[in-house]
């Protein structure tokens, strides 16, 4: 086991997590590549392994303190980025159908060599911003066909409300990771639950390693269909949110 390996063990260990040799060689390599390919295009401001651990991988896998026994069924990550936090989960749980949307082509493209790289099966990558990947009748595979949407620093509530609900089926759930002004943000959220279908079903809030901020993960369940009109397009959920 290399020294980035034990120490990446101990940081999970220190947050509850147990991480296999075939987990952490993955975790390294993960973590060169992003280094490797942050080198000639902007995919994170953290740059130094343990930022990197505990920012990006540990982070990401704080969504299993909802799910303690572990994620099931089809999830969608939308506005992924460097792939956070679906790599990190599917690393976990390599049973998991993935499929991961971002507007721009650069990010998919290094997120197809991570795939490729660490031998990841079950992943579906789509250049797509969301407002058109969830038209109707656009992808049958798409709207309503979710069981989990996964959504890191995407937008503000309302918003990201707007991009990933349509995706679920009834029953299913978004995941959606904010940090301390999460409060205010489900203050202002409210008409797009209700216009939208979705209900406050669990929020998680803690402090995840002593050099992580305050995280506040809010299970969101969709109880009832999101109208046809939504998300509405050309940029409309960001400039006038419900």
């Amino acid at each position: 086991m290399s020294k980035s390996q034990k120490t990446l063990k101990e940081r999970a260990a220190a947050c509850g997590i147990t991480l296999t040799p075939g987990q952490l060689k993955k975790f390294e390599r993960y973590r060169a590549l992003l280094l490797e390919w942050n080198q000639k295009m902007d995919l994170t401001a953290v740059t130094d392994a343990a930022g990197i651990d505990n920012r990006h991988f540990l982070d990401s896998l704080s969504l299993l303190r909802l799910f303690p026994e572990g994620l099931n069924g089809r999830i969608c990550d939308i506005g992924t980025g460097a792939g956070f936090p679906s790599i990190p989960l599917k690393i976990m749980q390599p049973n998991l159908a993935m499929t991961l949307v971002d507007s721009l082509q650069k990010r998919i493209t290094f997120l197809e060599t991570v795939v490729d790289d660490l031998s990841l099966t079950d992943m579906t990558l789509l250049h797509e911003r969301a407002e058109d990947f969830l038209k109707p009748n656009r992808d049958p595979l798409a709207r309503g066909q979710f069981d989990f949407v996964v959504a890191r620093a995407v937008a503000p509530l309302p918003t990201l409300l707007e991009y990933t609900l349509p995706a679920l089926r009834i029953g299913g759930k978004l995941l959606a990771m904010k940090g301390p002004q999460a409060e205010e943000e489900l203050k202002t959220a409210q008409n797009a639950l209700t216009q939208l279908g979705g209900f406050v079903d669990t929020i998680d809030s803690f402090r995840w390693t002593e050099e992580q901020w305050e995280r506040v993960n809010i299970c969101i369940v969709k109880v009832a269909e999101t109208p046809a009109r939504y998300p509405r397009s050309g940029g409309k959920a960001k400039k006038r949110p419900l």
